[in-house]
């Protein structure tokens, strides 16, 4: 959501920051622009659409400069288009500001600013923000750096922003609370970003800005950080492990399906030095050094949003299960507001691809402030949440481009299961034997899903029956029912068409109404406790002429015989099904969008990382 590139250095900005730009498509945006300072002239491109209008737009314009700040929007405050699109400039022109997150009391300074004489281009908060620090400069003669300072003291809410001043090509100013924001650390220059995509093609050595901080980038090399409060930090500084080649489709025509594919490496990476098969162990470091909280724990909350949410419940059914410990699973949006019950023998786990998860890094400071013990599943390094947790356990999959969340869902469901079980063996809830089959289970689960993958094609030949459709249900049981509503959202997020995941007993309590011949129902029924009564359910659907495609367990004869499409996929046990059941609904979704020509990497209104509420 929102993405931030910035510039000082010797070499001409503008190729940086366009590039820095295309890096940051994947989190989603409506509008680009750029600011650069040319021989103290402060100039300002910016455009609706894609950073390709951008860069068409600014073809016969002066690029010039070795300073510059950039920005992807999505909207917030206005509907997007070239008055609302970032930078702004203050209402001299003399600075300019881009800025994600969200500015909550920005209509009471607005209307400070109002009576002071400030006159407003745009409907945006940002602009609200750029016009007070200008006003804080001014009234206070104090510098820029200074100026936003004194400016943050006053806003309420959540930001990451950078501002250049006019006249002044020796310096930007940035500042971060609740959004992310790195700086890349290169030979007498320095790059700034809301995340390490656009600059691992330059440096590996990055600072994480911290909330509250302000960071001033001076041309001279040098680095200062203080907070609101004007106490100073140190600059930590920090090398990232992503590489280039992890931002390239590699010959994939899509990022998607280039992390789907992936899957086989990325959960083999996330498993590496975690299971031993050898000696029949399971170690997260995690885990073993906070053992005694989660053996003394009565209660674990889980707590993200969307697809984290999906493998949180699947993770609930893993600790119920095994660790025989009651899981409540909580999206963090709904959390934070619910006044909920929080003890200091509770554990929450929060989970999030990005670690930037605003409603959830909520979550986990409410969580925090009553006691309990945090621990984080995160995939982004460095990330906020990480940051935020008294501990936890990345995932370890590399970047993941695609919007819609492929590998680091197999890998956060394989994080939780590998969590339950190591806490089931030290409270001695699980037998020995099925501890062991169950460690070897894991290590073939990245075989298993380089065999399901050689349906692709398959899949997509039929998956372009399905593109007439306006309607899917998609249902399970136990723990096939979250991979149900993750398969559904799957084809929703990328196809813009309308699916629903049900427990498949609940089919019968209202959405039974809705099928008809027309009606594609999908069905996890795969080798399960459950398997006879998801039987029954799909009879249910057949006697209705229901058209039923069903992913079902390799050998299966049953299911087949009464559904109208079949997938089969690799036997393994109940608890990790879901990490293999998921894989033909991930590529069914995306053969079904490709169909129907949308945007499978960017589709419409949505945002990689959303950092606001």
């Amino acid at each position: 959501m929102c993405g931030i590139v910035g510039y000082i250095g010797n070499r001409q900005a503008f190729p940086i920051l366009i590039k820095g730009l295309q890096r940051l498509e994947y989190r989603g945006y409506d509008s680009a622009g750029i600011a650069l300072i040319h021989n103290g002239e402060l100039n300002l491109y910016k455009q609706k659409g894609k950073v390709a209008d951008l860069q068409r737009f600014v073809e016969q314009q002066d690029t010039e400069g070795t300073i510059g700040i950039a920005h992807t929007r999505w909207a917030t405050h206005g509907e997007p288009n070239e008055r609302n699109a970032h930078p702004h400039y203050s209402q001299t022109e003399n600075l300019a500001l881009i800025h994600n997150g969200i500015i909550e009391n920005y209509a009471v300074i607005k209307e400070m600013l109002l009576e002071e004489g400030y006159v407003f281009r745009s409907e945006t908060d940002t602009e609200v923000l750029v016009q007070l620090i200008d006003f804080m400069q001014k009234t206070n003669n104090v510098c820029l750096a200074e100026a936003v300072q004194l400016a943050l003291s006053q806003a309420v809410g959540a930001y990451a922003i950078a501002v250049l001043e006019k006249g002044n090509n020796n310096q930007i100013v940035a500042a971060r609370k609740g959004s992310p924001l790195v700086v890349g650390i290169g030979k007498d220059e320095f790059f700034l970003a809301s995340d390490a995509t656009p600059i691992v093609e330059y440096t590996d050595k990055v600072v994480y800005i911290g909330d509250e901080e302000i960071v001033t980038l001076n041309r001279n090399g040098e680095m200062k950080i203080v907070t609101i409060s004007n106490v100073e930090k140190t600059p930590e500084i920090k090398k990232i492990e992503m590489s280039l080649s992890q931002l390239e489709k590699g010959g994939y025509p899509h990022f998607m399906l280039k992390e789907i594919f992936e899957q086989p490496k990325t959960l083999a990476d996330s498993m590496r030095g975690r299971i031993n098969v050898d000696a029949n162990n399971i170690s997260l470091s995690g885990f073993i050094d906070n053992k005694d909280k989660f053996l003394n724990a009565k209660r674990i909350i889980i707590t993200a949003c969307g697809t984290s949410w999906h493998a949180g419940l699947i993770g609930k059914y893993a600790f119920e299960e095994f660790a025989r410990v009651p899981v409540e699973v909580e999206y963090s949006s709904e959390f934070r507001y619910r006044k909920p019950v929080i003890n200091k023998d509770d554990i929450v786990i929060a989970i999030s691809q990005s670690g930037e998860t605003a409603d959830t890094l909520a979550a986990v400071e409410l969580a925090k402030s009553k006691g309990a013990f945090i621990f984080g599943v995160c995939n982004v390094v460095g990330s906020s949440i990480p940051r935020a947790t008294h501990s936890g356990c990345y995932t370890h999959v590399g970047p993941e481009i695609g919007v819609a969340s492929t590998k680091a869902f197999s890998a956060q469901v394989l994080a939780l299961t590998m969590l339950a079980l190591l806490l089931a063996k030290e409270k001695e809830t699980i037998s020995d034997d099925f501890y062991i089959k169950l460690i070897n289970e894991i290590n073939l689960i990245p075989i298993k899903i380089k065999e399901i993958l050689k349906i692709n094609n398959e899949l997509k030949d039929f998956a372009r029956t399905f593109t007439y459709a306006q309607n899917f249900i998609y249902l399970g049981r136990a723990y096939n029912y979250p991979v149900a509503m993750e398969g559904a959202l799957k084809l929703k997020e990328i196809s813009y068409i309308h699916a629903e995941g049900y427990p498949a007993a609940e089919m019968k309590h209202g959405p039974i109404a809705l099928i008809n011949q027309e009606m594609p129902v999908v069905v996890i029924a795969t080798n399960a406790a459950t398997y006879e009564k998801v039987v029954s359910n799909i009879q249910e659907i057949k006697a209705r002429k229901g058209r039923i495609i069903s992913v079902v367990t390799k050998g299966d004869t049953i299911v087949k015989n009464i559904s109208d499409y079949v997938i089969e996929v690799p036997a393994t046990e109940e608890c990790l099904m879901p990490i293999l059941a998921v894989i033909p609904l991930q590529l069914m979704a995306y053969h079904i969008a490709v169909a129907k020509e949308c945007n499978v990497d960017q589709p419409r209104n949505l945002a990689k990382s959303v950092t606001v509420e």
